[in-house]
């Protein structure tokens, strides 16, 4: 059939993979660093990618394509949901859940709480993490960029303190975080949610996840977003 459908311009294409988290059907996936349309029935072809694209590379062509499978994109969906829950609940010492407690330093002299970790959970990568784990409940989000915490020098003690902590690089995981993030909040008491995003360009798609996640959540929950510099210092937004 004839159907209006994206197209991507290899040439104008920067990697950033904020189209590939910005499409909620998995119509886009990132390959060899630029975003590639790989399935044609998952579009949808209402274009949500083409406003998050820095560089003008995605636009609407009409041309032959097959009918978009809604019921298609729903079972993949689904599918993915349950891989990432699987691989959480693996015997992997590495995926094990578990919840670590330190001690309060809110009193406390900054020296003596200096060098302290404040990762309360395991595991703390958004694609390992499962949904349900029962840290999320009354918890507050730190959803942070992977690059953060080597470019910001006190991100334990100014952001990951009191919260839990999930990471992530939508760049190199090549996924959309969105689904994941959206069950969890939908299925959890989360009380708050903190993005924590380096200036460049791919870290957008980390942000677009978390936003549309709040939004198709259906709840209200105060959020903020937290831009860092190359160089380690906090951006205004």
């Amino acid at each position: 059939m004839i159907r209006k459908i994206i197209k991507i311009d290899e040439n104008k294409c920067n990697g950033c993979g904020a189209c590939a988290a910005a499409c909620h059907e998995g119509a886009i996936e990132m390959i060899n660093g630029k975003a590639v349309l790989t399935r044609e029935d998952y579009c949808d072809g209402l274009g949500d990618c083409l406003p998050e694209c820095p560089t003008g590379a995605i636009s609407f062509e009409e041309r032959e394509a097959p009918a978009y499978d809604e019921a298609a994109v729903l079972a993949s969906k689904r599918k993915k949901m349950k891989e990432q829950d699987t691989v959480s609940h693996t015997g992997c010492p590495g995926t094990q859940v578990r919840r670590m407690a330190h001690p309060k330093t809110e009193n406390s002299p900054s020296y003596m709480s200096a060098g302290t970790s404040q990762l309360r959970q395991w595991p703390c990568q958004i694609k390992l993490i499962p949904v349900n784990a029962p840290y999320f409940n009354g918890a507050k989000l730190l959803i942070a960029a992977d690059c953060t915490a080597y470019a910001y020098a006190n991100v334990h003690e100014d952001f990951m303190r009191g919260k839990v902590t999930l990471i992530g690089c939508p760049k190199l995981d090549a996924v959309d975080y969105c689904e994941k993030l959206t069950e969890i909040i939908r299925t959890n008491d989360i009380k708050s949610v903190t993005i924590l995003r380096m200036e460049v360009p791919c870290c957008k798609g980390l942000e677009i996840a978390a936003k549309k996640a709040l939004k198709e959540s259906g709840k209200f929950i105060p959020w903020q977003t937290v831009t860092i510099s190359i160089d380690g210092k906090i951006l205004d937004n």
